[in-house]
Parts: C-alpha cells; structure tokens; sequence
C-alpha cells in the first residue's frame, strides 16, 4: 500500500529525516512514536505531499511522491494537529463545504454525510454551531471531514493531543473501528495509546527509525531485562559511574534527570542484583531518595532507546 524508501529531508542545513525506509500494507494501523522534534510531522507531511522530500521516494499503491501528488492526495484523509475548521459554520454546513471541495456531487454529499455522522457519532450535533463544540468532538468533526471522499489511507497527527481521558477513549475506539476498513498511521506522544491502538509502531529519534515492530514484539525483545529505578541525594554523576562499574550484571547506566541535588538513574540489569545495588549506595554518604523495580512497559522500551546515556 505504501512504500517510503530512502526519505531524507533538510530544513536549510538542519537534517530533520535521515534516509528512512518502511512499508505500510493495508488494514494497518501504524503508530509513529518519537520525542519533540524526532521527525514524526515531517514524515506525515511528506506522505500527504503536503513537503516535497530532499531525496527518496514514496509509493502509494501505484502512484509516486513527487510526481503523482494530486492522485495520492485524493486517496488519503489527511488531519493535522491543530483541526483546520471554520469555527463560524454549522457542523452539518462545514462538512457539506468539504464534500464540494473534495468532488462528491451535491446530489450525494447529504447521504455521505449522515453515513459518516453515524461512523463518528456525531448525528446529534450537525445542527451546532462548531465554535460551541467541546475539543472532543470537534476532533471527530475534523475526523469526519477527512473520511467525507472515502479515502484509502488516513493519516492523524497527534489525534488526542489536548483531549481528556474520556475523550481519548472515545477518539482511540473511533481510530481502531476506522482501522478496520483503512489504512491508519498516526503520530502520539501519549505511548499507552499507541500500544492500544497499533498493530505496529515505529520509533523515529533524530529523523532515524531506531525500532519497527509491533507494541507486543518490541515488549518480548526486552522481556530478559529489569530495568531498576533510583534516585539519589548527594551524589555526582561521575561517582555513581565508578561506584556501579564493579557490578557486572550491570549493563547500563542511564542518567535520566539531573540537577544540584537529586540524580535520577535507569539500570538495566540482566538479572535481579538489587541486593548488590543496594549494599554499594549504603557505604556511600549519598541518601536513597527511591529505589524500585519497574516492569518492561512500551513507555520504558520508548526511553530506553530515545534517552542518551
């Protein structure tokens, strides 16, 4: 359904994606994941031709970027971060505008909109003015706008930024029910979600792909590791790395916070060597602030990789 090879961007001399390669087949719904300038908008941007690529390709089912832009552009439903609506119109009025804009003739857009009305449970505020919406529905509204000309792929930038936990769910169900039907690739920061929504995630840090793999398989890759907590008063950066070389199950240290007195480190160990942990900080005159166990979340896997030693 989708191919991307190769794909590098430059913003002037800043390289925000590095030669990035993966496919998409459809009925996937693929979750990009990644911190704060990783290159996760850039490659949704791109997909949706919204960018043209520095170099590299990307195939839609049978049509290239760049080349084939308005073709590709008429099979995918692009919703960026902020919902681009006019927040002055109707909703029922707003989503009959989007149908002309998107070619579907007038004689059909009514039955097209009750249809997707009902998709995105939204048929009891088509009378509302949009600027009274709550953010929750207006993001199912801006959903519904992209879904109006049945596209193939749906692409979702950051779909829950902003919304309540309520309002998550009800937005995660409505994605996995879409998912049934279309392709889905969306952008979150927010890692549980991704792992109840996706079938598979990739994780972008500093425009590279550093783990491709469904949320359950990246799991079990760590599943023969512990990573251990603690947080210490008093200590420097430069004595704990001493004070810790000596135990060998020991195969990372990770400095994950860091100010004039507290520092906060990740401990990957191979098996449970708390005890060694332990006795090591109590000949020091450092105070545990914490000490605790964690399990092998996706949230844990997500900072493993993207947090620099």
């Amino acid at each position: 359904m989708i191919e991307v090879s190769k794909l590098t961007k430059y913003y002037n001399s800043f390289l925000a994606l590095d030669k990035i390669s993966f496919s998409v087949p459809k009925g996937q719904i693929l979750g990009l994941l990644g911190p704060n300038g990783a290159g996760k908008t850039t490659t949704l941007r791109l997909l949706t031709g919204y960018l043209r690529p520095s170099y590299g390709e990307i195939t839609v089912d049978k049509y290239r970027l760049p080349g084939d832009d308005i073709k590709i552009k008429s099979i995918i439903g692009y919703l960026p971060e902020s919902v681009p609506i006019y927040k002055n119109m109707i909703v029922y009025e707003y989503l009959f505008y989007v149908g002309e804009i998107r070619g579907i003739s007038k004689e059909k857009i009514p039955e097209r909109i009750m249809d997707i009305a009902k998709k995105c449970k939204i048929r009891e505020i088509m009378h509302k003015n949009i600027n009274e919406l709550s953010k929750g529905l207006l993001q199912r509204v801006g959903i519904a706008s992209v879904l109006l000309h049945d596209p193939e792929i749906l692409i979702l930038d950051e779909p829950t930024t902003g919304l309540d936990p309520n309002q998550i769910l009800e937005i995660r169900d409505l994605i996995k029910e879409i998912g049934k039907y279309k392709t889905v690739i969306l952008s979150s920061h927010i890692l549980s979600e991704v792992e109840a929504t996706c079938d598979r995630v990739i994780i972008i840090n500093k425009g590279k792909i550093v783990a491709d793999d469904s949320p359950s398989q990246l799991k079990n890759m760590y599943m023969g590791k512990t990573v251990v907590n603690i947080c210490l008063h008093g200590a420097s950066t430069e004595e704990i790395k001493n004070i810790f070389k000596d135990i060998k199950e020991i195969e990372q240290v990770r400095f994950l916070n860091q100010d004039d007195l507290n520092i906060s480190l990740e401990i990957t160990l191979s098996r449970d060597v708390r005890e060694k942990v332990y006795k090591a900080i109590k000949n020091t005159p450092w105070i545990l602030m914490e000490f605790y166990k964690n399990k092998m979340s996706l949230e844990n896997i997500f900072k493993q990789i993207t947090t620099e030693n």
